[in-house]
């Protein structure tokens, strides 16, 4: 039975090798070429090729409070016909990435991912007698990234059983093993994860069997610090029209930018809603504005944001 920070340490230590934030990526949306789960999203990276995707987004629209339900109902049938063609579809994407801001995807996609991920790998480590925290971190991981039965079973083939090479050596012929398998295999995006593999290595040859604090992973910190955090990337303010935009030093970055870019990214404006105001924004805000017939000025004032953000 781990303790609630080992099992949150657990779980950063993959959303690490997931979005490279140790508290995950809520909004990230992910399309890595030749990968056949296609579109990605979130804390960690549930697929449309899965069908898990589907089934997030579900949860969430079914929730009364979801502040982006509505708006992610009208794409359901797609992810419901396994639609690729969702991989370039940049307003979804926007949209996507905006709910990151909404409490309510966060905690759907924390329930779900235990639900899907987590809960199965703890019963797969406890059904094969692993019970240290760093041995149920790496089953969780290959949960997550697959194939855990497949080199589970060529490690006992290869190595032997955990029962006659103990626990501790048993996970270390298992990381091995699926370095091997990674490092070797035909898809190049399969490949490059291969320094999954090399983490837990590391942390094996320190002797972190109790997944201690601090860790480092991947040059990120791991600490009780970083674990109480605000999730990188989520806004909860300044609110829409509450202030004008524009672009300053240090950049303005906020939920109302977000707004702004994404009602932009409805309108027809090829934009990233990543909630900072760059210049990037600046030119493809003038754009909207001089296809609006108004002032291409660059500067989003309170009126344009509240009408813009009132879309969504």
């Amino acid at each position: 039975m781990l303790t609630p920070t080992q099992k949150q340490t657990a779980q950063s230590i993959v959303n690490l090798f997931e979005t490279g934030v140790v508290l995950g990526d809520y909004g990230s949306v992910t399309v890595i070429p030749g990968d056949t789960g296609h579109l990605t999203f979130g804390r960690s990276q549930t697929t449309l090729g899965s069908g898990n995707l589907l089934d997030l987004l579900q949860r969430y629209c079914g929730n009364h409070g979801a502040r982006f339900g509505h708006r992610l109902e009208r794409w359901l049938p797609r992810f419901e016909a396994s639609d690729i063609a969702l991989d370039s579809e940049l307003r979804l994407h926007n949209l996507l990435r905006a709910t990151a801001d909404d409490p309510i995807m966060r905690e759907t996609q924390d329930m779900f991912f235990d639900d899907v991920y987590w809960q199965p790998a703890a019963r797969n480590a406890a059904n094969l007698g692993i019970t240290s925290p760093l041995g149920v971190t790496v089953v969780y991981d290959s949960t997550v990234h697959g194939s855990w039965k497949a080199i589970r079973d060529r490690t006992i083939g290869k190595a032997g059983s955990l029962s006659a090479l103990g626990e501790k050596n048993w996970i270390k012929a298992y990381v091995n093993t699926r370095h091997a398998w990674l490092s070797t295999h035909p898809r190049s995006d399969l490949r490059k994860t291969a320094y999954r593999m090399e983490a837990f290595q590391r942390l094996i040859d320190q002797g972190y069997w109790g997944l201690e604090l601090p860790l480092v992973i991947r040059g990120a910190e791991i600490s009780m610090s970083s674990l109480r955090a605000i999730p990188p990337g989520c806004y909860d303010g300044p609110h829409p029209g509450t202030r004008s935009i524009t672009l300053q030093t240090p950049l303005a970055r906020g939920l109302d930018v977000r707004l702004l870019q994404l009602g932009m990214s409805d309108n027809g404006i090829a934009i990233k809603a990543d909630g900072i105001f760059g210049q990037t924004s600046v030119i493809l805000l003038k754009k909207y504005q001089a296809s609006a017939g108004i002032p291409a000025t660059g500067v989003a004032e309170p009126a344009l944001i509240t009408s813009l953000a009132d879309q969504s």
